[in-house]
């Protein structure tokens, strides 16, 4: 029985050499399908020199190709909508199979093969989307994971398979990749080449009653032309006004993302929404619902008619269940559209993504992962550690200000003129403890062109060039004779009662400061609020701030900006 019922359904005679019912667009699909296959094999050739399939590199190979290899946009851009095509033509191809009646008897293994690889489709773009380790492929790698652990039997094998752990990592990447480019692609094609060898074998199924029958060429052969030549022009424009196709954010385990899965199993995810308490229930049976229905049609509608109108009862069932699928993806898609939270968060999300291709672009992609890109701008340690460390107390904005406002121009020329007018000024001294003592310094009043000539000395401590060498002689005198009952300009040596300035503003002094700032040399024990950091902070991180330091000297709000955010 089993080997009568092989042998009607496959056959291995020759194929017919006519077309039963003629030529017709009704039988490009398959064509348009295998064209499309071809056109993913050729970009993913490409893409895979470029790829490398690790959470240290997955992202920055990506962006790579995006943003700086030749045409590597465009090559990125058919490949993923290629995947979406390719989805999109199955399903037509599935639903004009069964209006045509072309899964009745002897076809029911063509047609079951050919749902078998509309799966597989779908598991090879959703492996793909993870390849990108981009926060969205990340996150929707969770969600689309959790849907398939809903598999009746075989989900928790299906979770711990994809996942090599307990959450997402390189293993999960890994495997991932191995499906995409190994595992998948060799099951595609085996079962293409049987499912078109099997149909080819039974012949097509004429799309209406007719006695024509013709060669394939060149009546099929130009529809089918006409049809590939349609869907790559379609294809291409997609990718060209898309710029290929989006990149998020470097995949960050730590931050919450408004996970999605891939379209083609969105209604999925609208049903568990809705499903609310019986999400689980809901992820478990409509998969085996959707699959075991796709599945047994043949053997529910397994008559002789083939004509639509008398197979109302069955193509109506389909026509709903698609209708069905179709107005939960839309849903899904409707309610992320009508939330205006979720639009912030994606446009905040959009410009981190930005921000990381810039950097990635100018200053590349440290090895220690993509995450690390957005400590590639010039001195982002220092900034971030003066964030931390040191804005409590210096930022202008901060409302727990102890100490003088740190800003670009701080120790420039300017800024030491009007410390020396008035140093116990709100924006100096004003804030400390020692401002309101008797040991507080004392505004310096000289007439105009001292004051240039001190402030120019003072200023050429730091190292700092374009210094007036004239005017520094003269501030000399002027600083022997009104400033070194308090003072010193000899290296090493403490002031009687205020900080030596030997140095001043240079980055050895900077360190010097932040490393001890209670030392004779600076403020002293009595006078300084300022913690020392030579305990908490090493040498590379003390010498970092100092040298962030001397840069605002020179630096404006401008400048400052253009550094972009922490």
């Amino acid at each position: 029985m089993i080997r009568a019922f092989l042998r009607d359904r496959i056959p291995l005679g020759r194929a017919p050499s006519m077309m039963a019912g003629g030529a017709s667009f009704a039988h490009v699909f398959g064509t348009v399908l295998v064209f499309l296959l071809g056109i993913q094999a050729l970009t993913g050739v490409a893409l895979s020199a470029f790829y490398s399939p690790s959470t240290t590199d997955a992202w920055a190979s990506v962006a790579y190709i995006q943003d700086q290899a030749a045409w590597g946009w465009l090559v990125r851009g058919i490949h993923y909508h290629g995947g979406t095509a390719l989805v999109i033509i199955a399903g037509l191809h599935l639903l004009q199979t069964a209006i045509s009646g072309a899964y009745k008897q002897p076809r029911e293994v063509v047609w079951w093969l050919g749902v078998v690889l509309l799966v597989l489709l779908i598991a090879w773009s959703i492996t793909g989307y993870w390849l990108r380790w981009d926060q969205a492929g990340y996150w929707a790698s969770q969600v689309e994971i959790g849907i398939a652990a809903g598999t009746p039997v075989a989900g928790r094998a299906i979770r711990a398979l994809a996942l090599g752990g307990n959450e997402p990592g390189n293993l999960t990447l890994t495997r991932a990749y191995a499906l995409h480019v190994i595992a998948l692609p060799a099951l595609v094609t085996l079962l293409t080449v049987f499912h078109i060898w099997l149909a080819r074998r039974h012949g097509t199924t004429p799309t209406k009653v007719a006695n024509t029958a013709v060669r394939r060429w060149p009546a099929q052969t130009v529809k089918d032309v006409i049809a590939m030549a349609i869907v790559f022009v379609v294809l291409l424009s997609v990718v060209i006004v898309q710029h290929g196709t989006d990149l998020a954010p470097p995949a960050d385990p730590t931050t919450a993302y408004d996970a999605r899965p891939l379209w083609p199993v969105r209604w999925l995810f609208e049903l568990r929404v809705l499903a609310g308490g019986l999400e689980q229930l809901a992820a478990m049976a409509a998969p085996a619902i959707v699959g075991g229905f796709l599945l047994a049609l043949p053997l529910l509608d397994h008559g002789t008619e083939r004509r639509p109108m008398r197979r109302k009862l069955w193509l109506g069932a389909l026509a709903g269940l698609f209708a069905l699928i179709g107005a939960l993806t839309v849903a899904s898609f409707a309610r992320d559209a009508n939330d205006p939270e979720l639009a912030k968060r994606l446009a905040k999300a959009e410009v981190l993504a930005n921000r990381a291709r810039k950097l990635a672009v100018a200053n590349g992609v440290p090895v220690t992962g993509a995450l690390d890109v957005y400590k590639t701008p010039r001195m982002w340690k220092a900034r971030s550690l003066f964030a931390t460390r040191c804005a409590n107390c210096h930022d202008a904005t901060s409302k727990e200000r102890k100490g003088p406002v740190i800003a670009p121009g701080h120790g420039d020329r300017h800024w030491l003129t009007k410390f020396l007018q008035a140093p116990s000024d709100d924006a100096f001294w004003g804030k400390t403890k020692l401002a309101k003592t008797d040991a507080a310094m004392k505004p310096v009043e000289l007439p105009a062109s001292d004051l240039a000539d001190l402030v120019e000395l003072l200023y050429a401590e730091s190292g700092a060039e374009g210094i007036d060498a004239a005017k520094r002689e003269r501030g000399l005198k002027v600083f022997e004779s009104a400033c070194t009952d308090c003072h010193s300009r000899e290296e090493g040596v403490a002031g009687a009662s205020g900080p030596a300035l030997a140095g001043l503003g240079s980055r050895d002094h900077y360190t010097s400061l932040i490393s001890n700032p209670k030392s004779a040399l600076h403020m002293g024990a009595d006078h300084s609020e300022m913690p020392r950091f030579d305990r908490e902070l090493t040498i590379v991180e003390r010498d970092a701030l100092a040298e962030y330091l001397v840069w605002l000297r020179t630096a404006t709000e401008q400048d400052l900006r253009a550094l972009g955010p922490l």
